[in-house]
């Protein structure tokens, strides 16, 4: 074993895991605290592979059903498993069966492992899969907040050289959530667009539209701290804080005619309601941001104006390795919307900000991407 030095960076890693047998891991029990356990590092089985964590950033899906209270029941439910459902990292050893990836190679996680063989499955939508055999990475199987995980190969995408490991983590929700609701409705340069809820997901949806040439860019946010993140990257034309309003603001700034395309990313009542309102008629509305209710006329606000409203749901595996490909060609890295970076000893620090709100994305990160 002295001469170690001399063999290939793969292997000496690969021998280190050997030694190692344990690793760390973050639980969320439910009160808003975070658990630091340690667990067994994994084997990898047929078709599956062991990969080095390098960042996993935090969704507000976390936030609202794990962190505070485990609000989902059942199989859909959180069972106690490591946390964290934005992973990305690189393959450090592989099980037997692979048909693509090898060691070495830099992978997203596709956060839903669906049964592969439903209609949804076959369709790339795991999010959509409704077998028993469905499990989320972070929620029914171990997640990224650790310094290994356990993945099935079908649930992985290539993380081109031209993106950093922080990149890649918001693509595997955030960013490809919003990419969907994009592609739903459309945006061009021939579009004025109005974002409501400037979270993590509402300001990667600026970002994208920018990169799509829309013409108008319009925000609706209340938290500070996301106010000035989306002026300081020149994200927003407009950003309004939320009030009764909102809707004249944006006609006031759209010639009186109202945006082409509405994103609503905050789950809001009113939010919602305005996105709706403030659209132009025969618009295009997508409702992105999960839970809480929305109370509108249907004549008025979207029979009359010949309006359509989608509803978007994360994205497929084909789509996310799409937008891997077009953040390189676009120039566009989602590492810039994190605020905060934490090692996942201060885990429990990580989650506590994320939850209060007043930043942008918040990684817990290992090794150099915690620089």
């Amino acid at each position: 074993m002295k001469y170690r030095g001399f063999l290939p960076l793969w292997v000496r890693k690969r021998l280190k895991i050997m030694e190692k047998k344990k690793m760390l891991g973050a639980v969320l029990p439910g009160n808003s605290t975070v658990e630091l356990k340690e667990f067994d590092i994994p084997e990898p089985g047929f078709g599956q592979v062991l990969v080095k964590t390098k960042c996993t950033t935090i969704c507000g899906s976390d936030i609202r059903c794990i962190y505070h209270e485990h609000t989902g029941k059942g199989p859909e439910g959180y069972q106690g498993v490591i946390a964290g459902h934005e992973p990305c990292g690189q393959i450090v050893k592989e099980g037997p069966g692979l048909k693509r990836f090898k060691n070495g190679d830099r992978v997203i996680v596709y956060h839903i492992s669906g049964c592969g063989v439903c209609h949804d499955c076959r369709m790339g939508y795991m999010i959509s899969c409704k077998s028993e055999k469905r499990a989320a990475y972070g929620w029914q199987r171990d997640g990224g907040m650790a310094e290994y995980i356990l993945c099935d190969e079908k649930d992985l995408v290539a993380l081109l050289d031209e993106l950093s490991y922080a990149d890649g983590a918001q693509v595997a929700c955030g960013f490809g959530t919003v990419y969907e609701a994009i592609e739903k409705v459309g945006v061009s340069g021939n579009d004025a667009v109005l974002v409501v809820g400037l979270g993590p997901v509402g300001l990667a949806c600026l970002m994208l539209c920018k990169a799509l040439g829309a013409n108008k860019l319009i925000g609706i946010e209340g938290k500070p701290e996301r106010i000035e993140l989306a002026k300081k990257l020149g994200l927003a034309d407009y950003v309004f804080s939320p009030s009764e309003k909102n809707v004249e603001e944006v006609l006031s700034v759209t010639g009186g005619k109202g945006v082409e395309r509405a994103f609503d990313c905050s789950a809001n009542d009113k939010g919602r309601a305005t996105a709706i309102r403030a659209t132009r008629e025969w618009g295009k509305i997508a409702f992105v941001g999960e839970g809480g209710t929305v109370n509108f006329n249907p004549s008025p606000d979207i029979i009359h104006g010949q309006k359509t409203i989608y509803g978007s749901w994360v994205t497929s595996i084909w789509r996310m390795e799409d937008l891997v490909e077009r953040l390189v060609r676009w120039g566009i890295h989602p590492d810039t919307l994190i605020t905060d970076r934490f090692s996942l000893e201060d885990a429990d620090k990580a989650y506590a900000l994320m939850a209060s709100g007043a930043c942008g994305k918040v990684a817990v990160c290992f090794d150099e991407e915690l620089k």
